[in-house]
Protein backbone atom coordinates (compact mmCIF):
# COMPACT_ATOMS: atom_id res chain seq x y z
CA UNK A 1 0.00 0.00 0.00
CA UNK A 2 2.77 2.45 0.99
CA UNK A 3 4.71 1.42 -2.10
CA UNK A 4 1.71 2.22 -4.28
CA UNK A 5 1.35 5.63 -2.66
CA UNK A 6 5.05 6.38 -3.23
CA UNK A 7 4.89 5.39 -6.90
CA UNK A 8 1.77 7.50 -7.38
CA UNK A 9 3.40 10.53 -5.79
CA UNK A 10 6.77 10.20 -7.54
CA UNK A 11 6.33 9.78 -11.27
CA UNK A 12 8.91 10.49 -13.98
CA UNK A 13 9.29 14.21 -14.55
CA UNK A 14 8.41 14.37 -18.25
CA UNK A 15 8.86 18.18 -18.37
CA UNK A 16 12.42 18.07 -17.03
CA UNK A 17 13.14 15.00 -19.16
CA UNK A 18 12.06 16.77 -22.35
CA UNK A 19 14.27 19.82 -21.73
CA UNK A 20 17.17 17.58 -20.68
CA UNK A 21 16.88 15.44 -23.81
CA UNK A 22 16.84 18.49 -26.11
CA UNK A 23 19.86 20.02 -24.33
CA UNK A 24 22.12 17.27 -25.65
CA UNK A 25 23.84 16.97 -22.27
CA UNK A 26 24.64 13.69 -20.59
CA UNK A 27 23.63 13.16 -16.95
CA UNK A 28 27.26 13.56 -15.97
CA UNK A 29 27.61 16.85 -17.86
CA UNK A 30 24.47 18.26 -16.24
CA UNK A 31 25.74 17.21 -12.83
CA UNK A 32 29.08 18.93 -13.49
CA UNK A 33 27.37 22.13 -14.64
CA UNK A 34 25.09 22.19 -11.57
CA UNK A 35 28.09 21.74 -9.27
CA UNK A 36 30.05 24.43 -11.10
CA UNK A 37 27.18 26.92 -10.89
CA UNK A 38 26.57 26.06 -7.23
CA UNK A 39 30.21 26.87 -6.44
CA UNK A 40 29.84 30.20 -8.22
CA UNK A 41 26.82 30.90 -6.02
CA UNK A 42 28.68 30.04 -2.85
CA UNK A 43 26.56 26.90 -2.28
CA UNK A 44 29.58 24.68 -1.60
CA UNK A 45 27.49 22.03 0.13
CA UNK A 46 25.99 20.92 -3.19
CA UNK A 47 27.63 17.88 -4.75
CA UNK A 48 25.55 16.36 -7.54
CA UNK A 49 26.30 13.17 -9.47
CA UNK A 50 24.69 11.14 -12.25
CA UNK A 51 22.57 9.10 -9.86
CA UNK A 52 21.10 12.28 -8.37
CA UNK A 53 20.26 13.61 -11.85
CA UNK A 54 18.59 10.28 -12.62
CA UNK A 55 16.44 10.64 -9.50
CA UNK A 56 15.36 14.16 -10.58
CA UNK A 57 14.32 12.76 -13.95
CA UNK A 58 12.45 9.98 -12.13
CA UNK A 59 10.41 12.57 -10.24
CA UNK A 60 12.38 13.51 -7.14
CA UNK A 61 11.95 17.19 -6.20
CA UNK A 62 15.38 18.75 -5.54
CA UNK A 63 15.84 21.31 -2.81
CA UNK A 64 16.77 24.96 -3.32
CA UNK A 65 18.81 26.30 -4.99
CA UNK A 66 18.85 23.34 -7.43
CA UNK A 67 15.53 24.22 -9.19
CA UNK A 68 16.74 27.76 -9.83
CA UNK A 69 20.14 26.53 -11.01
CA UNK A 70 18.47 24.14 -13.45
CA UNK A 71 16.22 26.97 -14.66
CA UNK A 72 19.22 29.25 -15.24
CA UNK A 73 21.31 26.59 -16.98
CA UNK A 74 18.56 25.55 -19.38
CA UNK A 75 17.51 29.17 -20.03
CA UNK A 76 21.09 29.88 -21.01
CA UNK A 77 21.31 26.72 -23.11
CA UNK A 78 18.22 27.54 -25.17
CA UNK A 79 18.40 31.36 -25.14
CA UNK A 80 14.88 31.72 -23.76
CA UNK A 81 13.18 31.77 -20.38
CA UNK A 82 12.82 28.23 -18.99
CA UNK A 83 11.08 28.70 -15.67
CA UNK A 84 11.19 26.38 -12.67
CA UNK A 85 7.55 25.50 -13.40
CA UNK A 86 8.41 24.68 -17.03
CA UNK A 87 10.74 22.01 -15.64
CA UNK A 88 7.96 20.44 -13.59
CA UNK A 89 9.66 21.51 -10.35
CA UNK A 90 8.31 23.29 -7.31
CA UNK A 91 9.67 26.74 -6.53
CA UNK A 92 10.25 27.86 -2.98
CA UNK A 93 8.11 30.89 -2.23
CA UNK A 94 9.98 34.20 -2.27
CA UNK A 95 8.74 37.52 -0.98
CA UNK A 96 7.76 39.88 -3.84
CA UNK A 97 10.38 42.39 -2.68
CA UNK A 98 13.07 39.81 -3.36
CA UNK A 99 11.94 37.74 -6.31
CA UNK A 100 9.10 39.54 -8.08
CA UNK A 101 8.65 42.51 -10.38
CA UNK A 102 5.16 43.49 -9.21
CA UNK A 103 6.35 46.01 -6.63
CA UNK A 104 4.57 48.87 -4.83
CA UNK A 105 4.68 52.12 -6.82
CA UNK A 106 5.51 54.41 -3.91
CA UNK A 107 8.57 56.54 -3.26
CA UNK A 108 9.65 55.25 0.17
CA UNK A 109 9.31 51.61 -0.85
CA UNK A 110 11.15 52.24 -4.13
CA UNK A 111 14.05 53.73 -2.17
CA UNK A 112 13.98 50.89 0.35
CA UNK A 113 13.94 48.19 -2.33
CA UNK A 114 16.80 49.73 -4.33
CA UNK A 115 18.80 50.18 -1.12
CA UNK A 116 18.20 46.58 -0.05
CA UNK A 117 18.90 45.08 -3.46
CA UNK A 118 22.08 47.07 -4.15
CA UNK A 119 23.39 46.26 -0.67
CA UNK A 120 22.79 42.54 -1.24
CA UNK A 121 24.51 42.75 -4.62
CA UNK A 122 27.55 44.39 -3.06
CA UNK A 123 27.75 41.99 -0.12
CA UNK A 124 27.20 38.81 -2.10
CA UNK A 125 29.72 39.72 -4.77
CA UNK A 126 29.85 36.45 -6.65
CA UNK A 127 28.77 35.90 -10.22
CA UNK A 128 25.12 34.96 -10.29
CA UNK A 129 24.70 34.68 -6.51
CA UNK A 130 21.52 36.74 -6.50
CA UNK A 131 20.15 34.26 -9.03
CA UNK A 132 19.39 31.92 -6.14
CA UNK A 133 16.76 34.35 -4.88
CA UNK A 134 15.56 35.73 -8.23
CA UNK A 135 13.56 34.42 -11.13
CA UNK A 136 13.07 35.96 -14.55
CA UNK A 137 9.59 37.29 -15.15
CA UNK A 138 8.04 37.08 -18.60
CA UNK A 139 4.67 37.37 -20.28
CA UNK A 140 1.79 39.05 -18.40
CA UNK A 141 3.68 38.63 -15.10
CA UNK A 142 6.21 41.13 -16.44
CA UNK A 143 4.24 43.36 -18.80
CA UNK A 144 1.15 44.03 -16.69
CA UNK A 145 3.00 45.43 -13.65
CA UNK A 146 5.10 47.65 -15.93
CA UNK A 147 1.95 49.23 -17.36
CA UNK A 148 1.35 50.88 -14.00
CA UNK A 149 4.24 53.30 -14.47
CA UNK A 150 1.84 55.50 -16.47
CA UNK A 151 -0.88 55.61 -13.79
CA UNK A 152 -1.04 59.18 -12.40
CA UNK A 153 0.19 59.62 -8.86
CA UNK A 154 -2.10 61.23 -6.30
CA UNK A 155 -0.39 64.54 -5.70
CA UNK A 156 1.54 65.57 -8.79
CA UNK A 157 3.82 64.43 -11.55
CA UNK A 158 6.32 62.90 -9.18
CA UNK A 159 5.62 59.85 -7.05
CA UNK A 160 3.79 59.67 -3.76
CA UNK A 161 7.14 59.24 -2.08
CA UNK A 162 8.18 62.65 -3.32
CA UNK A 163 5.04 64.20 -1.84
CA UNK A 164 5.98 62.72 1.53
CA UNK A 165 9.49 64.13 1.21
CA UNK A 166 8.06 67.57 0.56
CA UNK A 167 5.97 67.45 3.74
CA UNK A 168 8.91 66.40 5.89
CA UNK A 169 11.19 68.93 4.25
CA UNK A 170 9.33 71.93 5.69
CA UNK A 171 10.96 71.30 9.02
CA UNK A 172 14.48 70.55 7.77
CA UNK A 173 17.26 72.23 5.84
CA UNK A 174 18.64 71.38 2.40
CA UNK A 175 21.04 68.41 2.53
CA UNK A 176 22.65 68.69 -0.92
CA UNK A 177 23.85 71.69 -2.88
CA UNK A 178 23.50 72.19 -6.61
CA UNK A 179 27.24 71.65 -7.27
CA UNK A 180 27.14 68.38 -5.31
CA UNK A 181 24.26 67.13 -7.44
CA UNK A 182 26.08 68.25 -10.58
CA UNK A 183 29.08 66.17 -9.50
CA UNK A 184 26.86 63.16 -8.82
CA UNK A 185 25.31 63.42 -12.28
CA UNK A 186 28.70 63.81 -13.95
CA UNK A 187 29.85 60.63 -12.19
CA UNK A 188 26.93 58.77 -13.75
CA UNK A 189 27.96 60.06 -17.18
CA UNK A 190 31.50 58.83 -16.53
CA UNK A 191 30.24 55.37 -15.57
CA UNK A 192 28.21 55.22 -18.77
CA UNK A 193 31.29 56.08 -20.81
CA UNK A 194 33.29 53.37 -19.02
CA UNK A 195 30.62 50.81 -19.88
CA UNK A 196 30.78 51.72 -23.58
CA UNK A 197 34.57 51.49 -23.51
CA UNK A 198 35.19 48.40 -21.39
CA UNK A 199 31.99 46.37 -21.24
CA UNK A 200 29.82 45.63 -18.23
CA UNK A 201 32.24 43.40 -16.36
CA UNK A 202 34.78 45.98 -15.23
CA UNK A 203 32.91 48.76 -13.40
CA UNK A 204 29.58 47.18 -12.46
CA UNK A 205 30.26 47.06 -8.73
CA UNK A 206 31.28 50.75 -8.74
CA UNK A 207 27.92 51.64 -10.31
CA UNK A 208 26.04 49.52 -7.76
CA UNK A 209 27.97 51.19 -4.94
CA UNK A 210 27.12 54.66 -6.23
CA UNK A 211 23.46 53.64 -6.55
CA UNK A 212 23.46 52.49 -2.94
CA UNK A 213 24.88 55.84 -1.84
CA UNK A 214 22.15 57.71 -3.72
CA UNK A 215 19.42 55.72 -1.96
CA UNK A 216 21.05 56.61 1.36
CA UNK A 217 20.64 60.27 0.40
CA UNK A 218 17.03 59.68 -0.60
CA UNK A 219 16.29 58.29 2.85
CA UNK A 220 17.07 61.72 4.27
CA UNK A 221 14.69 64.63 3.99
CA UNK A 222 15.15 66.68 0.81
CA UNK A 223 13.17 69.43 -0.93
CA UNK A 224 11.14 68.30 -3.93
CA UNK A 225 13.55 69.71 -6.54
CA UNK A 226 16.48 67.88 -4.90
CA UNK A 227 14.60 64.61 -4.42
CA UNK A 228 13.48 64.71 -8.04
CA UNK A 229 17.08 64.96 -9.23
CA UNK A 230 18.13 62.22 -6.81
CA UNK A 231 15.39 59.90 -8.06
CA UNK A 232 16.52 60.64 -11.62
CA UNK A 233 20.12 59.80 -10.67
CA UNK A 234 18.92 56.60 -8.99
CA UNK A 235 16.96 55.64 -12.12
CA UNK A 236 19.95 56.22 -14.41
CA UNK A 237 22.31 54.29 -12.12
CA UNK A 238 19.87 51.40 -11.66
CA UNK A 239 19.35 51.18 -15.43
CA UNK A 240 23.11 51.19 -15.96
CA UNK A 241 23.60 48.52 -13.28
CA UNK A 242 20.94 46.46 -15.04
CA UNK A 243 22.57 46.98 -18.43
CA UNK A 244 25.99 45.96 -17.11
CA UNK A 245 24.46 42.89 -15.44
CA UNK A 246 22.78 41.99 -18.73
CA UNK A 247 26.06 42.44 -20.58
CA UNK A 248 27.87 39.90 -18.38
CA UNK A 249 25.03 37.37 -18.36
CA UNK A 250 23.32 38.02 -14.99
CA UNK A 251 19.82 38.04 -16.44
CA UNK A 252 17.58 37.90 -13.31
CA UNK A 253 19.74 40.54 -11.62
CA UNK A 254 19.56 42.75 -14.71
CA UNK A 255 15.78 42.53 -14.88
CA UNK A 256 15.43 43.45 -11.20
CA UNK A 257 17.57 46.57 -11.67
CA UNK A 258 15.57 47.58 -14.75
CA UNK A 259 12.30 47.27 -12.83
CA UNK A 260 13.66 49.33 -9.94
CA UNK A 261 14.98 51.92 -12.42
CA UNK A 262 11.51 52.30 -13.91
CA UNK A 263 10.07 52.88 -10.44
CA UNK A 264 12.70 55.55 -9.74
CA UNK A 265 12.08 57.25 -13.10
CA UNK A 266 8.40 57.47 -12.24
CA UNK A 267 9.23 59.09 -8.90
CA UNK A 268 11.41 61.59 -10.77
CA UNK A 269 8.52 62.40 -13.11
CA UNK A 270 10.81 61.66 -16.08
CA UNK A 271 8.81 59.81 -18.73
CA UNK A 272 11.50 59.82 -21.45
CA UNK A 273 13.89 58.19 -18.99
CA UNK A 274 11.20 55.64 -18.13
CA UNK A 275 10.78 54.92 -21.84
CA UNK A 276 14.53 54.36 -22.10
CA UNK A 277 14.46 51.90 -19.19
CA UNK A 278 11.66 50.00 -20.91
CA UNK A 279 13.76 49.88 -24.10
CA UNK A 280 16.55 48.17 -22.14
CA UNK A 281 14.03 45.67 -20.79
CA UNK A 282 12.86 45.09 -24.35
CA UNK A 283 16.40 44.36 -25.54
CA UNK A 284 16.73 41.78 -22.80
CA UNK A 285 13.48 40.12 -23.82
CA UNK A 286 14.66 39.91 -27.45
CA UNK A 287 17.88 38.35 -26.19
CA UNK A 288 15.84 35.77 -24.24
CA UNK A 289 13.64 34.87 -27.20
CA UNK A 290 10.56 36.70 -25.88
CA UNK A 291 9.89 38.99 -28.85
CA UNK A 292 6.18 39.39 -28.02
CA UNK A 293 7.06 40.67 -24.56
CA UNK A 294 9.69 42.94 -26.11
CA UNK A 295 7.10 44.45 -28.44
CA UNK A 296 4.66 45.05 -25.56
CA UNK A 297 7.38 46.86 -23.59
CA UNK A 298 8.39 48.99 -26.59
CA UNK A 299 4.81 50.02 -27.29
CA UNK A 300 4.45 50.95 -23.62
CA UNK A 301 7.63 53.03 -23.89
CA UNK A 302 6.41 54.74 -27.06
CA UNK A 303 3.09 55.58 -25.48
CA UNK A 304 4.70 56.98 -22.34
CA UNK A 305 7.27 59.08 -24.19
CA UNK A 306 5.16 60.20 -27.14
CA UNK A 307 4.86 63.84 -25.98
CA UNK A 308 8.17 64.47 -24.23
CA UNK A 309 10.83 62.19 -25.76
CA UNK A 310 13.28 63.72 -28.24
CA UNK A 311 13.48 62.60 -31.87
CA UNK A 312 16.62 60.60 -31.07
CA UNK A 313 14.84 58.67 -28.33
CA UNK A 314 11.82 58.04 -30.52
CA UNK A 315 14.04 56.83 -33.39
CA UNK A 316 15.73 54.39 -31.02
CA UNK A 317 12.35 53.04 -29.90
CA UNK A 318 11.21 52.58 -33.52
CA UNK A 319 14.42 50.67 -34.34
CA UNK A 320 13.78 48.32 -31.42
CA UNK A 321 10.19 47.92 -32.53
CA UNK A 322 11.56 46.74 -35.89
CA UNK A 323 13.82 44.26 -34.11
CA UNK A 324 10.86 42.81 -32.19
CA UNK A 325 8.77 42.49 -35.36
CA UNK A 326 11.71 40.81 -37.12
CA UNK A 327 12.00 38.17 -34.43
CA UNK A 328 8.25 37.63 -34.61
CA UNK A 329 8.55 36.95 -38.36
CA UNK A 330 6.51 39.98 -39.46
CA UNK A 331 8.49 41.51 -42.36
CA UNK A 332 6.00 44.21 -43.41
CA UNK A 333 5.78 45.68 -39.92
CA UNK A 334 9.56 45.37 -39.58
CA UNK A 335 10.09 47.33 -42.83
CA UNK A 336 7.64 50.00 -41.69
CA UNK A 337 9.35 50.43 -38.31
CA UNK A 338 12.80 50.61 -39.97
CA UNK A 339 11.60 53.39 -42.29
CA UNK A 340 10.00 55.26 -39.38
CA UNK A 341 13.22 55.01 -37.38
CA UNK A 342 15.21 56.44 -40.30
CA UNK A 343 12.73 59.26 -40.90
CA UNK A 344 12.58 60.17 -37.21
CA UNK A 345 16.36 60.07 -36.87
CA UNK A 346 16.61 62.55 -39.76
CA UNK A 347 14.87 65.08 -37.50
CA UNK A 348 17.65 64.89 -34.88
CA UNK A 349 19.79 67.96 -34.37
CA UNK A 350 22.85 68.38 -32.10
CA UNK A 351 21.13 70.98 -29.94
CA UNK A 352 17.77 69.31 -29.42
CA UNK A 353 18.23 68.77 -25.68
CA UNK A 354 19.05 65.07 -25.71
CA UNK A 355 19.91 63.71 -22.24
CA UNK A 356 23.23 61.92 -21.89
CA UNK A 357 21.68 58.45 -21.73
CA UNK A 358 20.42 58.62 -25.35
CA UNK A 359 23.45 60.26 -26.97
CA UNK A 360 24.88 56.82 -27.73
CA UNK A 361 22.22 56.44 -30.45
CA UNK A 362 24.24 57.72 -33.37
CA UNK A 363 24.00 57.10 -37.10
CA UNK A 364 26.19 54.05 -36.53
CA UNK A 365 23.76 52.68 -33.93
CA UNK A 366 20.79 53.30 -36.22
CA UNK A 367 22.43 51.31 -39.01
CA UNK A 368 23.40 48.60 -36.53
CA UNK A 369 19.86 48.17 -35.20
CA UNK A 370 18.31 48.10 -38.67
CA UNK A 371 20.96 45.67 -39.90
CA UNK A 372 20.30 43.31 -37.00
CA UNK A 373 16.56 43.53 -37.64
CA UNK A 374 17.00 42.33 -41.23
CA UNK A 375 19.59 39.76 -40.18
CA UNK A 376 17.20 38.38 -37.52
CA UNK A 377 14.43 38.33 -40.11
CA UNK A 378 16.69 36.31 -42.42
CA UNK A 379 17.15 33.64 -39.75
CA UNK A 380 13.45 33.59 -38.84
CA UNK A 381 12.61 33.19 -42.54
CA UNK A 382 14.88 30.16 -42.88
CA UNK A 383 18.19 31.84 -43.83
CA UNK A 384 16.52 34.03 -46.42
CA UNK A 385 19.09 35.53 -48.86
CA UNK A 386 16.68 38.42 -49.53
CA UNK A 387 16.76 39.70 -45.95
CA UNK A 388 20.48 39.00 -45.65
CA UNK A 389 20.94 41.22 -48.71
CA UNK A 390 18.90 43.98 -47.00
CA UNK A 391 21.01 43.64 -43.85
CA UNK A 392 24.37 43.89 -45.61
CA UNK A 393 24.58 47.63 -46.47
CA UNK A 394 23.33 48.66 -43.02
CA UNK A 395 25.79 46.34 -41.27
CA UNK A 396 28.63 47.53 -43.49
CA UNK A 397 27.85 51.14 -42.60
CA UNK A 398 27.76 50.30 -38.90
CA UNK A 399 31.12 48.51 -39.07
CA UNK A 400 32.73 51.36 -41.01
CA UNK A 401 31.38 54.09 -38.71
CA UNK A 402 32.27 52.30 -35.49
CA UNK A 403 35.65 51.31 -36.93
CA UNK A 404 36.36 54.94 -37.74
CA UNK A 405 35.49 55.99 -34.20
CA UNK A 406 37.73 53.29 -32.71
CA UNK A 407 40.63 54.24 -34.99
CA UNK A 408 40.32 57.87 -33.85
CA UNK A 409 39.90 56.94 -30.18
CA UNK A 410 40.92 53.35 -29.36
CA UNK A 411 39.00 53.38 -26.06
CA UNK A 412 35.64 54.34 -27.57
CA UNK A 413 32.82 52.01 -28.63
CA UNK A 414 34.97 48.88 -28.65
CA UNK A 415 32.02 46.70 -27.65
CA UNK A 416 29.73 48.11 -30.35
CA UNK A 417 32.47 47.65 -32.93
CA UNK A 418 32.92 44.01 -31.91
CA UNK A 419 29.18 43.31 -31.94
CA UNK A 420 28.82 44.67 -35.45
CA UNK A 421 31.87 42.82 -36.74
CA UNK A 422 30.15 39.67 -35.48
CA UNK A 423 26.89 40.81 -37.08
CA UNK A 424 28.65 41.29 -40.41
CA UNK A 425 30.21 37.83 -40.04
CA UNK A 426 26.74 36.30 -39.62
CA UNK A 427 25.49 38.12 -42.72
CA UNK A 428 28.35 36.60 -44.76
CA UNK A 429 27.51 33.22 -43.27
CA UNK A 430 23.91 33.66 -44.42
CA UNK A 431 25.27 34.51 -47.88
CA UNK A 432 27.36 31.29 -47.89
CA UNK A 433 30.65 33.16 -47.77
CA UNK A 434 32.64 31.40 -45.02
CA UNK A 435 35.93 33.08 -45.96
CA UNK A 436 34.66 36.61 -45.25
CA UNK A 437 32.80 35.34 -42.21
CA UNK A 438 36.10 34.02 -40.85
CA UNK A 439 37.95 37.27 -41.58
CA UNK A 440 35.38 39.38 -39.72
CA UNK A 441 35.03 36.94 -36.82
CA UNK A 442 38.82 36.97 -36.40
CA UNK A 443 38.77 40.77 -36.20
CA UNK A 444 35.95 40.55 -33.67
CA UNK A 445 37.97 38.08 -31.59
CA UNK A 446 40.82 40.58 -31.39
CA UNK A 447 38.45 43.27 -30.09
CA UNK A 448 36.61 40.89 -27.75
CA UNK A 449 39.80 40.36 -25.77
CA UNK A 450 39.91 44.08 -24.97
CA UNK A 451 36.45 44.30 -23.39
CA UNK A 452 34.76 42.40 -20.58
CA UNK A 453 31.44 41.52 -22.17
CA UNK A 454 29.98 38.03 -22.11
CA UNK A 455 27.42 39.29 -24.62
CA UNK A 456 30.22 39.84 -27.15
CA UNK A 457 31.92 36.55 -26.27
CA UNK A 458 28.75 34.50 -26.58
CA UNK A 459 27.62 36.03 -29.86
CA UNK A 460 31.05 35.27 -31.23
CA UNK A 461 30.92 31.68 -29.96
CA UNK A 462 27.50 31.14 -31.46
CA UNK A 463 28.56 32.54 -34.83
CA UNK A 464 31.70 30.40 -34.93
CA UNK A 465 29.70 27.33 -33.89
CA UNK A 466 27.37 27.93 -36.83
CA UNK A 467 30.34 28.32 -39.17
CA UNK A 468 31.84 25.07 -37.90
CA UNK A 469 28.58 23.18 -38.40
CA UNK A 470 28.35 24.38 -42.01
CA UNK A 471 32.01 24.70 -43.06
CA UNK A 472 34.06 22.89 -40.43
CA UNK A 473 36.00 21.11 -43.18
CA UNK A 474 37.63 24.40 -44.24
CA UNK A 475 41.05 25.07 -42.74
CA UNK A 476 40.37 28.72 -41.92
CA UNK A 477 37.13 27.88 -40.11
CA UNK A 478 38.76 25.11 -38.08
CA UNK A 479 41.65 27.41 -37.19
CA UNK A 480 39.26 30.17 -36.06
CA UNK A 481 37.39 27.72 -33.83
CA UNK A 482 40.66 26.57 -32.28
CA UNK A 483 41.77 30.16 -31.59
CA UNK A 484 38.40 31.02 -30.10
CA UNK A 485 38.56 28.04 -27.74
CA UNK A 486 42.08 29.00 -26.71
CA UNK A 487 41.52 32.74 -26.24
CA UNK A 488 37.95 32.67 -24.85
CA UNK A 489 37.78 29.41 -22.85
CA UNK A 490 35.10 28.00 -20.53
CA UNK A 491 32.23 28.65 -22.91
CA UNK A 492 30.00 26.32 -20.87
CA UNK A 493 30.09 28.77 -17.95
CA UNK A 494 28.56 31.71 -19.79
CA UNK A 495 25.22 32.76 -21.18
CA UNK A 496 24.51 32.31 -24.89
CA UNK A 497 23.12 35.51 -26.39
CA UNK A 498 20.81 35.91 -29.31
CA UNK A 499 22.84 36.39 -32.49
Amino acid sequence: MDGNRESAEKRPNDHLGSWFLRSGWSKGELARQVNRRARQLGAHHISTDTSRVRRWLDGEQPREPIPRILSELLSERFGCVVSVEDLGLRMHHQAPSVSGVDLPWTGPQTVSLINEFSRSDLMLARRGFLGTSLTLAAGPALVEPMQRWLVPNPGGTAGTGQAEVIRVDRARSVRLSGPELDMLESTTRMFRKWDAQCGGGLRRKAVVGQLHEVTDLLQESQPSRISRRLFRAAAELAELAGWMSYDIGLQPTAQKYFVLALHAAREAGDRPLGAYVLSSMSRQMIHLGRSEDALELIHLAQYGGRESATARTQAMLHSLEARAYANMGQPNKCHRAVRTAEETFADCTPGDGDPDWIRFFSEAELHAENAHSYRDLAYVAGRSPTYAHLAQPHMLQAVELFGREVSQNPTSHQRSYALNLIGMATVHLLQRDPEQCTVLATRALDVAQKVRSERVNNRLRKTVDRAVRQYGHLTEVASLAENLHRLLPDSSDVTPAAV
